[in-house]
């Protein structure tokens, strides 16, 4: 037997060990410890938290660069993880493999929010992945690849107005100009990087190059009600949804609203209307669980006495096909064209963004499930109909996703919560296919 295999036999059998009573939770016998676990997630809640209940940890903000402290100080230190900063200020916190030549298996999530947001959206899947690590070091458990648990930088993008800045360094892309701006107060995106321990004048060494990391595995909380209104545990990712946005310009004519007749107005924001509810009704006009959305608006002149002239707004359309994206949004352009003609006003939509799909790895998805279905958990396939980390590291890497249950399907909100039991569930199926992936 060559010391390889005598490696992964020891741990085989160290697996088998962690079904046998490791914690018990009224029937559910756990490896990881569900009550360090939401002990974790209290004690992460406290940093920002706001009178609703929920919290307000912008990245990059006070709140938010001590719960960075209290994550690597406190939670990494206390395990022994080799930790550091990288250039774009992501947490890096590193256990070391028996054969250290392997891929990184690196798995985490983030801890800033947006204002007002909640408790378990991504930090669920931050303290999970460190619980995992928590609990290899507790039993003495060796992983064949070193592991890292990330905690990833300005995910939410409310600060400087871009998300994903952390996973977005390790592939390497930024927009124009991106790394040069200012927030709203003149303070320097260099600046407030430095703050939480980046250097942006080294931003390039944050950068991983494929065949570095054997796969990335992020636990999350859906942020929909599908989880929950099924009654199941542990969802599958299938992938994460492409975005198009695009912008409408309506134009019509002002005029005076007591003197200019009904029939002949060019009402901009008649026609306007007309669009939005074009968008809803060709969204939903074939199965799918693709979305379609208006979110922003704005008419001009605006005033009470002035019929709109010009109305400008923003068509958000998302599905995991990008094709089907498309031959939404040209139905949407026909129905554009109708309304003009019959209104009078013109309508210009144009293309403004772009994100690609990013499914999930095929063997990756097949081991989540298949280590949910060993702990007990019934599983759904769905799509991520919100943006993530891992669709970044998708470009590098093998990448899979698992959701828990959000109650009534609220997110971002201080009404957001995943039941302590359901976080527990999804740590564990996290544990398990982090092992899986270590053996395969």
């Amino acid at each position: 037997m060559t010391r390889r295999e005598f490696a992964r036999m020891l741990l085989l059998s160290s697996a088998a060990e962690l079904t046998a009573p490791a914690g018990l939770r009224g029937s559910r016998i756990y490896s990881i410890n569900p009550d360090r676990l939401r002990e974790s997630l209290e004690a992460l809640a406290q940093f920002g938290r706001n009178p609703e209940g929920g919290v307000s940890r912008v990245a990059w903000t006070k709140p938010d660069i001590e719960a960075r402290r209290f994550v690597m100080n406190k939670l990494m230190s206390d395990i022994g993880l080799e930790n550091r900063i990288d250039p774009a200020g992501s947490i890096y916190g590193r256990r070391a493999g028996t054969e250290n030549n392997l891929p990184v298996i690196l798995l985490g999530s983030r801890i800033d929010s947006v204002p007002e947001g909640g408790n378990f959206d991504g930090d669920v899947g931050s303290m999970s992945a460190i619980e995992v690590l928590r609990t290899l070091h507790e039993k003495k458990l060796q992983t064949r690849h070193p592991l890292e648990c990330v905690i990833w930088s300005n995910e939410e993008g409310v600060h400087y107005g871009r998300g994903l800045f952390g996973s977005r360094a390790v592939v390497g892309e930024f927009e124009p100009g991106e790394l040069d701006e200012k927030d709203e107060e003149g303070l320097h995106i260099r600046d407030a990087v430095r703050a939480i321990g980046g250097d942006l004048s080294r931003i390039q060494e944050a950068v991983r190059k494929p065949g570095q990391i054997a796969a990335y595995i992020e636990l999350h909380i859906e942020q929909g009600g599908l989880l929950d209104k099924a009654g199941m545990p542990i969802g599958v990712v299938e992938g994460i949804v492409g975005i198009n946005r695009y912008h409408a310009k309506i134009t019509g004519f002002a005029n005076h609203a007591g003197t200019t007749p009904m029939p002949e107005r060019r009402d901009a924001l008649v026609a306007a209307s007309r669009l939005v509810l074009a968008v809803r009704e060709e969204t939903v006009r074939e199965p799918g669980r693709q979305v379609g959305t208006v979110g922003k608006l704005s008419v001009a002149p605006g005033a009470p006495n002035i019929i709109p002239g010009e109305v400008n707004l923003v068509i958000e359309l998302r599905d995991l096909s990008l094709e089907k994206v498309d031959k939404i949004y040209q139905r949407i352009q026909a129905r554009a064209r109708e309304i003009a003609r019959e209104s009078g006003a013109a309508i210009d939509i144009t293309r403004t963004s772009t994100h690609k799909p990013a499914l999930t790895t095929p063997w990756v998805r097949d081991l989540i499930a298949r280590e949910a279905a060993a702990a007990g958990f019934g599983t759904m396939s769905l799509p991520s109909g919100a943006g993530h980390d891992a669709q970044m590291l998708a470009r590098l890497a093998p990448m899979g996703m698992i959701f828990v249950p959000s109650v009534g399907g609220i997110s971002h909100s201080p009404r957001e919560l995943t039941r302590w039991e359901d976080a527990a569930n999804g740590c564990e199926v996290l544990f398990r296919t982090v092992l899986a992936i270590d053996r395969r």
